[in-house]
């Protein structure tokens, strides 16, 4: 049985050769950026713990040396080509789920459009906790950050039970689907079997991923730590929760 996907059209458009090194290291910097939301998520996710321990994490975070180039390396880089390319697959792309209703092919599209929201809600948070562009009430200040981030989410109804709820959820799906793509791209599952198992693989990835996102959201909700009445704007620096 045959499963069309959507044609890339950014093949012909770049040239084969450059497209090939191209979606490559579009593929490398979402396996990068991947590893960074897991690591991002299992951090966050010690909220629940309550005392101290996502503090201390923070703390080791922020203790690194030359933390600036880490982030501009690992994480800012990586991101920022990530979104620029594939912003350039979308445009050229042509989703024919309407055409053939493939399981692939909604996941390429629903892919797509995670992406669109990924774009947005990493924008709000990192403006917003690192840079303070929405006022200090959502700013994040890594000496106090269980409290901060409690402030964040208590903010505004809509930060917690919208925004946040759509970037996990879409976050958690884009990247599960992106690591199934990417052992293809990498030619690591070739036969039909083999990306099926993989694909089991990735759905767990999903769920794991989606349960820590969720977790970390409901406790940095509910708990209520000492410190609250924090100054309104802490001096920008690196964000580490």
């Amino acid at each position: 049985m045959t499963t069309a996907t959507a044609p890339d059209y950014a093949a012909h458009a770049i040239g084969g050769s450059r497209h090939f090194l191209l979606r490559r290291l579009h593929s490398l910097t979402g396996i990068i950026f991947g590893g960074y939301l897991v690591v991002h998520l299992i951090v966050n996710a010690t909220i629940a713990q309550l005392g101290d321990v996502y503090q201390v994490q923070v703390n080791k975070i922020h203790d690194l040396p030359l933390l600036w180039a880490i982030e501009w390396l690992l994480i800012y880089i990586p991101i920022i080509y990530h979104t620029i390319y594939g912003i350039y697959i979308t445009v050229t792309g042509q989703p024919n789920v309407s055409s053939y209703g493939y399981t692939r092919n909604w996941n390429y599209t629903l892919q797509r459009i995670s992406a669109m929201i990924i774009v947005l809600f990493v924008l709000f948070h990192v403006l917003s906790l690192k840079y303070h562009l929405f006022g200090g009430a959502l700013a994040f200040d890594p000496h106090n950050a269980t409290a901060t981030v409690h402030r964040h989410m208590t903010a505004h109804w809509w930060v917690a039970w919208i925004v946040y709820p759509l970037g996990i959820l879409a976050s958690c799906f884009h990247l599960a689907n992106g690591f199934w793509a990417a052992a293809v791209t990498w030619g690591l599952t070739i036969s039909a079997k083999a990306q099926q198992r993989w694909a089991l693989v990735c759905t767990g990835l999903f769920v794991l991923t989606l349960v820590l996102g969720l977790v970390a959201l409901v406790a940095s909700v509910t708990v209520e730590p000492a410190g609250v009445n924090l100054p309104a704007a802490p001096a920008p620096e690196a964000i580490g929760g």
